[in-house]
């Protein structure tokens, strides 16, 4: 049977039609509220004006936010880099972690609705789109598989896949193990954050290959002290990375840096 010829941008006239019966069965509304949008998989502006997109002044190696461009040190720095500079040379993150990215990033994380990778890396595409530029190669940091097995996902991996496929870079999902569980860190100072996670990351060795010579931008969802992306900065740099980049979702501000009047 001869095969009928195709109509010239029927498949996406066809997808046109699907997605209005499905708009149609099923408004869309706002990824974080009830509220109408135009587009599936958008923010009402609402709760679009309500998040607060971390822009200068910051610190220029980690990217925390400050109130004014005076909290500064030598070099611009915050305290928490002139005290322990970190291993990774530049983190920026997309959002200031508040109630309103929270709506986001919560859901995300513990609610099983991976759909909202999508517009998370789109903010991180936007504040990390210099370290985007100059990277080799992307990887997420990693979670233990036993945290794996009760989330499904790792939640960072997502992230790291579309901006690597966005900026048309290589992704190693796997490219870092995490070598123990480590407790939530939520409650804890920076001190006792960085020596819960010291070591607790390695690199699979298949991977090593790949990873020599070259700059690794790594991704996560919320960057809180910074001890984390600089235990797997330290892995990486010890397995022979060039040079290592992050980037976050969002960013929990140092309250030190939020007291000032």
């Amino acid at each position: 049977m001869a095969t009928p010829p195709s109509v010239p941008g029927s498949l996406p006239l066809l997808k046109r039609l699907g997605l209005g019966v499905l708009d149609a069965v099923m408004p869309p509304h706002c990824l974080t509220c009830e509220e109408a949008v135009e587009v599936q998989g958008t923010l009402c502006a609402a709760c679009f004006r309500g998040l607060h997109r971390i822009t200068a002044p910051m610190c220029p190696r980690c990217g925390v936010p400050f109130l004014h461009g005076g909290q500064g040190g030598p070099g611009g720095l915050c305290p928490g880099c002139l005290d322990h500079p970190p291993r990774y040379d530049t983190a920026r993150a997309a959002l200031r972690y508040d109630a309103a990215s929270q709506r986001l990033i919560l859901p995300f994380k513990h609610a099983d609705r991976p759909e909202l990778a999508g517009p998370l890396a789109a903010h991180m595409a936007r504040a990390g789109a210099a370290l985007l530029a100059r990277c080799d190669l992307v990887a997420p940091v990693p979670l233990h598989w036993r945290r794996l097995f009760s989330r499904r996902y790792n939640q960072a991996a997502l992230l790291a896949q579309r901006l690597a496929r966005a900026a048309h870079r290589p992704c190693i999902p796997d490219l870092l193990a995490r070598r123990r569980p480590t407790p939530p860190l939520g409650e804890l100072g920076a001190a006792a954050r960085a020596a819960l996670v010291a070591d607790a990351f390695a690199i699979r060795p298949r991977a090593i290959s790949r990873l020599r010579g070259r700059r690794v931008l790594l991704v996560d969802d919320v960057m809180t002290s910074g001890a984390t992306a600089d235990a797997c900065a330290r892995a990486l740099l010890e397995a022979g990375a060039a040079a290592v980049d992050v980037l976050a979702a969002a960013r929990v501000p140092d309250p030190r840096l939020q007291q000032e009047a």
